[in-house]
């Protein structure tokens, strides 16, 4: 249940989840729920109207009188074992630790299943009642037998493992709905270890007392919860950075400017000028004569018009009177290769 000031707190932020806190309304119900849990074990101590109760139940027997639900509510009952319980909620409390990056949703069940054993333990020890099936004189309490059965652990857990869903809702409604969920898990799996005959009636009112002041105690260690969060986390972080390699030094590029001047390597090939009589003082002009590429020999250029197609049958360029021939003719019985030598 939320007071007014809580309500204001989720409207100043609706998406930031609201840790609950030790409230007047939540103390009075502490108190309340408290002395309803001394009022049962002094009844049950005393002999009183609880034990009378109590022997009223077991006597009408009523595994005997509905046997036909008796398969399903012993599957039932599993919905309050601390194990198969606690390992589903952890399972759904896992992942939502996961999605919001923080360990609280794990650290409240943890601390609540703590304070559940120890508490509820305790008293069962305390207490050493014994069981309707192990019961030794009509209307007589059972006290401090050797028994473990006062109060009724898998009431109580059922209260504490699923109320802890309610517990960490981050919306009114949300928590509304978990709260009466939680609430019928547990009245249903309390009056079924009644009628398996596992638990007198006694037991089960005392479990759930002792389940919902498991639940209204949590605030008190919120804080202690919030500071193990962040000591964990950063542990994590911590180790995350030892085990992660050093980064290695990568060398950068010379950085280039823009609008520069751009060198000669960027666009041609650079070109030296010979040394030669146009470069003494007094030859003629010097010529810069561009380089030979790195794996070609330097060779002079001809042009176009000064080249003359060759093919085997010969020139076929029209003979001109002006144009002298390269080479003389041959003889007559002149001939070619080895012909000519004989």
């Amino acid at each position: 249940m939320r007071t007014d000031d809580e309500l204001v707190r989720v409207e100043e932020h609706p998406t930031k989840p609201v840790r609950p806190r030790m409230t007047r309304t939540r103390l009075g119900i502490f108190a309340a729920t408290s002395v309803v849990y001394a009022a049962i074990v002094v009844g049950v101590v005393t002999t009183s109207w609880p034990v009378r109760f109590d022997w009223q139940v077991m006597l009408f027997r009523p595994y005997k009188q509905w046997p036909e639900i008796h398969t399903f509510l012993d599957y039932f009952v599993v919905l309050g074992q601390r194990g198969p319980t606690a390992v589903a909620v952890a399972a759904w409390l896992g992942w939502c630790t996961y999605r919001h990056r923080t360990l609280r949703p794990l650290l409240v069940l943890g601390t609540s299943l703590l304070l559940l054993n120890a508490t509820v333990g305790a008293a069962k020890l305390g207490m050493g009642r014994l069981g309707p099936h192990y019961a030794t004189t009509v209307g007589s309490n059972e006290m401090f037998a050797g028994g473990d059965i006062f109060p009724s652990g898998h009431t109580a857990n059922a209260v504490v493992t699923w109320g802890v869903l309610a517990y960490l809702a981050t919306t009114p409604r949300a928590r509304r709905i978990a709260s009466v969920a939680a609430a019928l898990l547990a009245l249903g799996v309390g009056m079924t270890t009644v009628y398996l005959g596992t638990h007198w009636m006694s037991d089960v009112t005392l479990g759930w007392t002792a389940g919902l002041l498991v639940l209204l105690v949590l605030p008190w260690f919120e804080p202690l919860m919030a500071r193990t969060d962040t000591w964990l986390l950063g542990l994590w972080q911590r180790l995350r950075g030892r085990r992660a390699p050093a980064p290695v030094a990568v060398a950068m590029p010379a950085p280039v400017a823009l609008g520069g001047p751009r060198g000669p390597v960027d666009d041609e090939l650079p070109v030296r000028e010979p040394v030669g009589a146009g470069s003494r003082p007094g030859g003629a002009a010097s010529v810069r004569v561009p380089d030979g590429r790195p794996h070609l020999p330097p060779r002079p250029h001809t042009a176009r018009s000064e080249r003359t197609p060759v093919t085997p049958t010969g020139s076929r360029r029209p003979p001109h009177a002006d144009r002298v021939p390269r080479t003389s003719p041959l003889a007559p019985g002149t001939g070619r290769g080895r012909a000519a030598g004989n």
